[in-house]
């Protein structure tokens, strides 16, 4: 907004910001009424400046107004009133913000609009264009618009039993031109740039052969391809690797794994079992949840449990490793005192379960496809208007494109999942849905009842695990955000139990899908949603999984995939059954061939680039209201005192964790 009042004869500036979504821009003649607050109106403005192209995608375009057609206008501008008419040959129109300049009072009001214009249709917007519904003077404007908007964010279900999904993906929810993301284009880019391109098929010949794909420029070594046979490092990745969230402490040793004092006793450091059950100091992996896990053919997935001991060095480490559930003299229970070949092999089934696990529930089920559903509740229920819907905006930008594009050339049939994953693209639907069917939004989706339920909550229990640490920072950062923001236009029940959009929200993301609802588990009184402390667990639950636990899950992935010994998505043949020594040649033999390595090895680099901005710093901002900016800039103060307090923590950690250091978190599921 820096052109001035320059021109004698006016009392007015609009300003007109045009959207940059594809065909955002109009030909169309359009037509503006200002009103003050004083219940005055200006004359029908014509916006159009002579010789000038208005009205261009992603261009904010500048109109002095005429005093004859503004003479009447004495108070602060309140509301505007604008339309279009069909005219030209793009007549379609996408509108971001309208803002008015008082020459005199210097004074400028702003109109968010962030919609399709549609011919001869006239728009009422009010200043800030923030209230409730119940006290919206055009709420009859706004019923009509949420009806369209229904008829636009339609529930599907791409497969059964699968989350809701968008039907049809609306125009709004494509890739700005500053976005265009092309999967297929960015791995040719890869290969070609990289040492892939002269990448011959077949099987590799040792170890060491893995590293030579790799360059310090566009394919970078990853750390773990020089520590990964580390039993430290093994422990860590439970810790702060893509699958963070399944540990959990062990108080009881569960019947099913039949380890002894005995068998453990040259790994326990001189202690016995029970002395390490007692003092906090055992912990337990269980993936019981793959048990009978489809896979592709010719491929099998385990169902491995495993122990791990806090040693002498406060270290998490690997004690034993039972692949498959139930006690078999065929199901050996595998240990650090084993062959080392053996046992190295023992620990790469098990990340491969954990890889399994990781991208079908942590990764995809539990971050991206669920909060696609409460994305489409958010827009089917609350209107633009709505306070509420300002707030989670920004962390839902892309989503919906991300998964479109993500689920037709990652997840389809013959897609790389299929291409490198043992449980292949059926197997992982399928678990996505058990997965579905367990996930709590006030349990799982709340990082302090989560961390309580596995026993891991206080701090000083499990030392190193960073995501913990860190992720709780930012939970209670949200939190105190989301209920600040609440309480600004909340200051009574009776508003919340008279908003029908939040309470339709509520409703909406409880209702069970084969009810035509998202089948949330776990919302706050089956969605009726009835104080501050409902809304504010509901939605830091969403802003958190959209930023924090993506963040966390996804951005790893590079670091962990992408050497195949450390965290391979591929094992070919069969788990060991015997105790029998083994030959590094039989490990090989069960490591992806070239063809899958590579395919692994773009295609993780390309799910760890990060391609928005920082938490906090929105792409496109929604909240105008000054109070509300107030809540924000906190908001944005408080994440860089968080940011400084983990770059401090990483100064005197064994391993810096820099996943959930603020600058690196993205607003949203965008990648």
């Amino acid at each position: 907004m820096g052109s001035g009042c320059s021109q004698p004869d006016s009392d007015y500036i609009i300003y007109v910001v045009t959207g940059d979504k594809k065909n955002s821009g109009t030909d169309a003649k359009v037509k503006i009424i200002l009103h003050d607050e004083n219940e005055q109106q200006s004359e029908e403005i014509k916006l159009d400046n002579k010789w000038s192209d208005d009205f261009e995608s992603g261009k904010e375009d500048v109109f002095h107004v005429p005093h004859k057609q503004s003479a009447m206008l004495h108070g602060s501008i309140s509301k505007i009133e604008f339309w279009r008419d069909d005219d030209g040959i793009r007549s379609d129109w996408f509108v971001n913000i309208i803002s008015v300049k008082c020459c005199k009072s210097k004074e400028i009001y702003i109109f968010p609009v962030f919609k399709w214009i549609k011919a001869l249709q006239h728009y009422r917007i009010i200043h800030l264009d923030t209230s409730l519904p119940q006290l919206d003077e055009h709420w009859k404007q706004r019923q009509f618009e949420m009806e369209e908007i229904k008829d636009v964010y339609e529930y599907g279900q791409k497969q059964p039993g699968m989350p809701v999904q968008i039907k049809n993906i609306p125009d709004d929810e494509q890739f700005s031109f500053d976005y265009l993301w092309d999967i297929v284009v960015t791995k040719s880019k890869l290969i070609a740039k990289s040492k892939l391109s002269a990448l011959t098929a077949g099987r590799w010949k040792c170890l060491e052969d893995f590293k030579k794909l790799f360059d310090k420029n566009i394919l970078p070594l990853p750390k773990a391809a020089n520590t990964w046979k580390d039993d430290v490092h093994f422990g860590r990745q439970r810790l702060t690797g893509c699958n963070h969230s399944l540990i959990k402490l062990c108080t009881v040793i569960p019947d099913k794994l039949t380890v002894t004092d005995e068998m453990l006793n040259p790994i326990l450091e001189g202690n016995s079992l029970q002395y390490l059950l007692d003092n906090n100091r055992i912990f337990i992996c269980d993936f019981n949840v793959l048990e009978k896990a489809e896979s592709k053919e010719g491929y099998c997935v385990c169902a491995p449990i495993a122990l791990f001991m806090i040693d002498k060095n406060q270290d998490l480490r690997p004690i034993a490793i039972q692949l498959y559930q139930d006690p078999d003299p065929d199901n050996p229970i595998f240990l650090p005192s084993d062959d080392p070949n053996l046992w190295n092999l023992a620990k790469m089934w098990f990340n491969n379960a954990d890889a399994a696990h990781h991208q079908s529930q942590t990764h995809l089920g539990f971050t991206h496809l669920l909060m696609e559903g409460v994305c489409i509740a958010v827009h089917r229920c609350l209107s633009q208007s709505h306070p509420l819907f300002k707030l989670l905006a920004p962390h839902f930008l892309f989503l919906i494109a991300i998964n479109t594009r993500g689920l037709d050339v990652l997840i389809s049939e013959g897609g790389w999942v299929d291409k490198v994953m043992n449980i292949g693209a059926k197997g992982m639907f399928k678990l996505i849905e058990k997965g579905l069917d367990e996930w709590r939004i006030d349990l799982h989706g709340t990082l302090p009842n989560d961390f309580k339920s596995r026993g891991v909550l206080n701090q000083d229990i499990l030392p190193g695990y960073h995501f913990r640490d860190d992720s709780l920072l930012l939970y209670h950062a949200i939190q105190k955000y989301v209920e600040n923001y609440v309480s600004l236009y909340y200051d009574s029940e009776d508003k919340i139990t008279g908003d029908w959009e939040l309470q339709n929200l509520g409703k909406e993301l409880s209702m069970p899908k084969s009810q035509g609802g998202v089948g949330v588990l776990g919302v706050p009184n089956d969605g009726e949603l009835k104080t501050k402390e409902d809304i504010s667990l509901l939605f830091t639950s969403v802003i958190v999984t959209c930023s924090v636990m993506h963040c966390a899950t996804n951005f790893p992935i590079y670091q962990n995939y992408a050497f195949p010994p450390n965290y391979p998505a591929t094992m070919r043949g069969v788990p060991p059954s015997t105790k029998d020594p083994i030959r590094e040649d039989f490990i090989m033999d069960s490591l992806p061939n070239k063809s899958i390595t590579r395919d692994i090895l773009v295609v993780s680099k390309i799910l760890s680039l990060q391609g928005t901005k920082s938490l906090g710093d929105f792409e496109v901002q929604y909240i105008y209201d000054p109070s509300a900016l107030k809540i924000v800039e906190e908001f944005r103060s408080d994440l860089r005192k968080i940011s400084l307090e983990i770059k401090e923590r990483n100064k005197t950690r064994k391993t810096p964790y820099t996943n959930l250091d603020p600058e690196y978190i993205p607003n949203s599921i965008s990648i």
